[in-house]
Order: C-alpha cells, then structure tokens, then sequence
C-alpha cells in the first residue's frame, strides 16, 4: 500500500461525515434569544436518570479523553455522542438542536457569533497551538509564508486552521485575496494536499502529526505566538434554558476538566490510549497530544477579549459580517464548576 493511500485510509477512518446539513454563513435567525437569561435552577442528581445529553466529538477529543480517564462511567444521565469532521458543523447542529454540547477550537464559535448562532461559548481550554500547522510537501520551493502569495492552501472553512492561516497572511503583510483559500475538509485536504492539487494544507492535531509521520509533509509555520491556542466547550441554548440538561451539563464540564488535567499528569497512559482510539501509531499519537493537549483554563477577560481581536481580523478581512459583540456568546454559568475541578 502505499503511503498516499495508507495515510488517506488513516485519516477516512478518523473523520465523519457531518450530521449538520445547515449551513452556517447567514442563515441563522435569533427567534429565542437566552443571553439574558439567568440559569435555571439546578435538580437533584435522581432527576437525571431520564435525561440524554448530546454531545458533539471529534474522534480524538472527548469521549476518549473521559473514557481514559476513567470519568465517563457512572454519570447519573446518559450521553450519546455524535462525530463530526470540524468544529463548524457542531456550530451548526447545536444550533438547530441536533446536539447539546460540543468541545470545538478557537474559530468555530466566532464564525457562530457572526451568523448569530444559537449558542453560547460555557468553556475554555488552551496550549500553544503548536499543533496548528501550515503544511508543505518535502521538496517544495515555499519556504516563507510570504511564498504563499498566489498559492492554492487547503483548509477548513471556519475551523481553528482558518484562523491561523488569516492571522499568518496578516502577520506577512498579505491578504486572502494575495492566496488561493481552497475550502475542504481533512479528508478531502489530505486527498489534495498528497495529489499536489493544493501548495499548503493548514490543519491541526492528529492530522498534522499523520501526514508528518505518514506522508512526510514540512512544517512551514506553526500558530504558536500568532494564534491564540484556545479551545471552547459549546452549548446549545436550548440545553442552558432546561433545568435538567443545564445541571448535566455542569457535571459534564468539570468532567472534562478534570479528564485534561488527568491527561496532563498521565502523558505516556493517555497517549497510548488516544493511540488506540484513533488508529494511529503510539509515536504519532504522542506526538499529537505532547503539544495538543488543552487543558482547561478559566473564561475570563483574557480569553474573551482574545478571541474579539480574532474576530475582529475576520471582519476587517471581510470574511465575516460583524455580528454582536464575541462577549454576547459568552456564559459564565460553569466557571466556578471549572475552578473546583481543576485544584
């Protein structure tokens, strides 16, 4: 087999097909509008046992990192998780009530608040983004970003990766129009980026230490110093409005929370675990989580004020319309949950 098809059947076997047939760019309308509205009141625990939260995942991101960590078992209400290619189309489901919760990147919730989702931004994670990655083949003539200029750069619309990219052509004193975005995801990316049919791929972890290990693609450039490393657990609006599936969904988050933290202290446990969930060789694996890990951090000014700048590079490129302020996507309902997980 050869590595093109090897790495190809690798990364069909990580990435889904979206169960979100919506599209995310104008074509949401806020009918029931939740951001000013108080939680309700938490249940008791016996109160759940009738409740199913939905959650969005991308293979190698949560259930996983719970199951590894020993904290999917025994929650007082069921989870049924659904996979998803990238963070947008988890945007999108949430917002029409096909999922309750989702852990995405750093763009997906922006592109969100622009298309006013129906959302809101209850958790957040970070590294140093030294995942996301511009890719090249071996031998190619780019070796700058500014060699960019007339490229074809494959990426996901919306997805943490887009960010990068815009912020890398921004830091370079070029535009999005100095560059051939082509829109595809990882699958199809990889498909274009070993057929040469693209210059560049711009993706994330494990794809990025797949096609490095696998294909033997360069590292132009990673996101580390120019891109924010954030991640955000997503809610559906729907789900914060109801008693019981908000009360699970606090439960939920400091799971997680303390699955990252377990994760950090474990490193070479959860890598061959997250290995073994994904299909990939233990090396790639660790490689993937020694700098792709997110743990979790507080949503605090920082963050938020972060992610406006990132979106407002977006706006001024005018790749987005400029929606309601990034803070308007913001609860802060599971903050103190967060704290108490993570001492």
């Amino acid at each position: 087999m050869s590595l093109r098809s090897s790495l190809s059947r690798t990364l069909a076997g990580i990435t889904v097909l979206t169960l979100a047939t919506i599209s995310l760019a104008g074509c949401v309308s806020r009918d029931s509008d939740t951001r000013t509205a108080a939680p309700p009141s938490t249940v008791d625990a016996a109160q759940l046992s009738s409740v199913t939260l939905n959650v969005g995942d991308q293979k190698g991101v949560t259930q996983p990192l719970l199951e590894a960590a020993g904290l999917l078992a025994g929650t007082p209400y069921k989870v049924s998780f659904s996979s998803f290619t990238s963070g947008p189309p988890q945007v999108e489901a949430a917002t029409a009530g096909k999922i309750d919760f989702a852990v995405t990147g750093n763009t997906p919730p922006i592109f969100g608040a622009a298309a006013g989702a129906r959302i809101k931004v209850v958790s957040a994670y970070s590294n140093d983004a030294g995942g996301d990655q511009i890719l090249v083949p071996a031998d190619s003539p780019i070796r700058s970003v500014a060699d960019l200029r007339g490229k074809r750069i494959a990426v996901a619309k919306g997805s943490s990766a887009n960010g990068h990219v815009l912020l890398q052509l921004q830091k370079n004193g070029l535009t999005p129009a100095d560059v051939q975005l082509i829109y595809l995801q990882p699958s199809d990316g990889l498909s274009a980026f070993t057929a040469r049919n693209v210059d560049a791929w711009a993706i994330w972890d494990p794809f990025t230490a797949i096609a490095q290990a696998q294909n033997g693609a360069r590292t132009l450039t990673t996101a580390t110093g120019v891109s924010n490393g954030y991640g955000f657990g997503i809610a559906a609006d729907t789900a914060l409005a109801d008693p019981a599936k908000n009360t699970a969904l606090a439960d939920f988050v400091s799971r997680i929370a303390r699955a990252t933290a377990w994760a950090k202290a474990n490193p070479s446990v959860w890598a061959a675990k997250y290995s073994s969930a994904i299909g990939v060789a233990t090396g790639v694996g660790a490689v993937a989580q020694g700098r792709s890990l997110r743990p979790a951090i507080p949503l605090d000014n920082s963050v938020i004020e972060s992610e406006q700048q990132l979106y407002d590079a977006f706006v001024d490129a005018k790749l987005v319309p400029r929606g309601t302020p990034f803070s308007d996507y913001v609860d802060e309902r599971f903050n103190s949950t967060v704290a108490e997980a993570t001492k």
